[in-house]
């Protein structure tokens, strides 16, 4: 591996253990053995390093959300969906973590962040629309722009909340499974939606992805 793919790795698992704001490239470049010189040679600074990752987690989701071609989608492609973009949120999960913090540093970050955010919601608008056509949402009761925009509200909120309300001295660290309770709180704003024949499909899902919550 190449050290500055070395360097992003050590950065990842730093500020996911640590979070971005208690992490600086000393910090860093202990971690790894290196010098600071020749972190610095790399990346002129702890900004560079966030912006090369937040690219790695943007082109991640970008890939995700895409409707298939020459075929209609299907239930099981909603739990693709969500599996990908929790798994996507867990790896990256210091950046929705403490987001305003990080915009708020970064003036050129933030407008990346505002396009891409911009651009999951109207890849998320043509998925449910794409549940529409497919017979799996009730056309009639059905806005797919509302309903992107309150999934991608509750997906990158979900880390937000679970600090700040779900864990605590007992339960300090986020989980997999805590991610994965993101993906049956998305389906379960969709269930007053869902066409007859799907229903029992969904409320499989539905049981696989609940976890109790403190």
């Amino acid at each position: 591996m190449k050290t500055r793919d070395r360097i992003l790795q050590a950065s990842l698992q730093l500020f996911n253990e640590q979070g971005e704001r208690l992490v600086t490239t000393n910090h860093i470049a202990q971690h790894m053995g290196m010098s600071p010189g020749n972190l610095y040679y790399h990346f002129r600074n702890k900004q560079q390093i966030i912006a090369e990752l937040f690219s790695h987690y943007e082109a991640r989701v970008d890939d995700y959300l895409r409707v298939p071609e020459g075929r209609e989608l299907e239930v099981a492609d909603k739990a693709v969906y969500l599996e990908s973009i929790f798994r996507g949120l867990w790896e990256y999960r210091f950046l929705h973590r403490d987001l305003e913090h990080l915009l708020n540093s970064d003036a050129e970050l933030a407008e990346r962040y505002r396009l891409f955010s911009r651009r999951c919601v109207q890849s998320g608008q043509a998925i449910y629309q794409g549940l529409v056509d497919a017979g799996i949402l009730c056309a009639e009761r059905t806005d797919p722009q509302a309903l992107a925009i309150n999934s991608w509200l509750l997906m990158t909120g979900w880390v937000g909340y679970l600090c700040t309300t779900v864990l605590d001295a007992e339960q300090p660290d986020l989980t997999p499974e805590l991610l994965r309770r993101g993906v049956y709180q998305v389906l379960s704003q969709e269930a007053g939606l869902l066409t007859e024949r799907v229903r029992p499909q969904v409320e499989a899902m539905l049981r696989e992805y609940y976890a109790p919550l403190r």
